[in-house]
């Protein structure tokens, strides 16, 4: 119960407060400091938008220009839809990763106009605390009745961490067609998961026949994908495919602050940059990965019959 958040010690506002008050005592924050921000804190809990302080925008389009000018050991490289970076703050460090990578999703999708009526009821993009609200909102209509029982159907105000699972309910919920896809252990040498690098590129690069050869680098329309292993998750907004053909995901991590996702927007960024996000086979070895994928929308009949699914909510296996 403690690992996962569920200890009673409050959420993200108490974490926040403490994490502030904190800094303050050992002299990292200025006490006016102190007072701006958990001000705004209030106003953003109240308003449910996110206050914007970890967010990084124009990243992907840095990527596409710099890939264009550099990186002549890429053969082809796929990356997804405009996608806005969000790092873990004071209020989430330790926890919030799942919430962060759903903000990175939900930013991609309410940029694209196949998306917008699904989610005509979020003009920005919520604070954890709404995203928490949200979720406990798809458990009411009935989604996913196993994992609400995991939390005793609550999450607001609690410092619970949440998965592939619910990011999937909470999606349905808002007529989001997705799916899981599980790989439940590891199919290459050295413990690594080719078969998971072998799916993002098949996921990126579909829509572009054998007749038709597409440019090197490949500004797809497709949203990022959420990528959860044992105690962590990530956003995979690209896959690069090297000439000897080794393959490479790019991937945000909530982790990276924004100061270090920022230098990607620096006009003499170069390849070396993209160290922080690349992870090649030899990095991705846990024993397991889940991906939730987004795939269009869903109608109220569809919705209907993946609520009825979800009660006994399985993952696609690969392989």
């Amino acid at each position: 119960q403690r690992q996962y958040g569920l200890d009673k010690k409050g959420g993200y506002k108490q974490q926040s407060l403490r994490n502030m008050g904190k800094a303050v005592e050992r002299g990292w924050m200025p006490p006016a400091e102190y007072h701006k921000r958990k001000v705004e804190m209030l106003e953003s809990l109240a308003s449910g938008a996110d206050d914007g302080r970890t967010k990084t925008s124009g990243i992907m389009r840095a990527l596409h220009e710099l890939y264009q000018r550099s990186g002549r050991d890429v053969g082809r490289v796929w990356l997804c839809a405009q996608t806005d970076h969000f790092h873990s703050s004071l209020g989430d460090q330790g926890w919030g990763c799942g919430y962060r990578n759903f903000q990175m999703l939900l930013s991609s999708l309410l940029q694209m106009d196949l998306y917008k009526n699904s989610l005509k009821d979020l003009k920005v993009i919520p604070c954890i605390e709404r995203i928490q609200g949200m979720i406990e909102g798809a458990w009411r209509e009935g989604f996913d009745p196993q994992g609400a029982s995991h939390f005793n159907n609550k999450l607001q105000g609690t410092r619970s961490w949440i998965g592939a699972s619910e990011i999937y309910s909470l999606l349905s919920s808002l007529q989001v067609k997705c799916r899981i896809v599980d790989f439940h252990h590891p199919t290459g040498p050295s413990d690594t998961h080719p078969l998971l690098f072998e799916w993002v590129k098949n996921y990126y690069s579909s829509g572009y026949g054998a007749a038709r050869l597409p440019p090197r680098v490949v500004r797809t329309d497709k949203p990022p994908i959420y990528l959860q292993h044992q105690g962590h998750s990530r956003t995979v907004v690209g896959i690069e495919e090297k000439k000897n053909g080794a393959l490479c995901l790019l991937i945000f991590d909530p982790g990276c602050p924004s100061e270090e996702m920022q230098k990607l927007l620096r006009q003499d960024v170069n390849g070396s940059n993209l160290q922080q996000l690349r992870k090649f086979a030899g990095k991705m070895k846990h024993k397991q990965y889940q991906i939730v994928a987004v795939e269009g929308v869903l109608s109220s009949e569809e919705k209907e019959a993946h609520r009825q699914a979800s009660r006994l909510l399985k993952g696609e296996r690969v392989p």
